[in-house]
């Protein structure tokens, strides 16, 4: 499991005070206000940072941090991540996950056959949707509804799931 919970990417400064324009990876940007300090990271290199201020505007966080004080400081931070510790993030509810645990884990039919790997977790509003890569039907996207989602063991790197009609191409085998 990830030590670590991307939660933003740095956009663009903000202004002339050095705030910085980030676009959100969580399911509810407020989160932010709860934090005291985050860590800015790109590539190796890594900076933490205390948060001053918190404002929202539009689907955007602006965040002013300490230590960044004018443009050409925020500008510098331009596509750098925003992470913070697992230990930091928001408590999970039943059968709900963090994407990063998700990425990368094997996904297997209810009958035992490996599908294939999963790559990415896309947000449509009303539910998930798991984006499976398989040597033998190309992408396969799965909805995240029960009616699709049998198993998660994410210790295990396993998902297991039921296809309905439709979500495979079986012409491509």
């Amino acid at each position: 499991m990830e030590q670590f919970l991307r939660i933003g990417s740095v956009t663009q400064p903000h202004g002339v005070h050095g705030e910085l324009k980030v676009y959100p990876l969580t399911d509810d940007p407020r989160r932010f206000g709860d934090l005291e300090e985050v860590i800015l990271e790109k590539g190796p290199r890594r900076e933490t940072k205390a948060i001053e201020q918190v404002r929202y505007f539009k689907n955007m966080v602006l965040l002013k941090l300490e230590g960044i004080d004018d443009m050409d400081e925020a500008n510098r931070f331009r596509s750098w991540d925003i992470i913070i510790p697992r230990e930091k993030g928001v408590p999970l509810k039943e059968n709900e996950y963090y994407t990063a645990d998700l990425i990368g884990i094997s996904v297997f039919t209810e009958d035992g056959k490996q599908l294939g790997t999963l790559k990415d977790v896309i947000k449509t509003g009303a539910n998930d949707v798991y984006s499976v890569q398989s040597d033998e039907y190309g992408e396969v996207l799965i909805p995240a509804v029960k009616a699709c989602i049998i198993d998660v063991d994410v210790t295990a790197a396993r998902m297991t799931v039921h296809l309905l009609p439709g979500l495979i191409d079986e012409k491509r085998r």
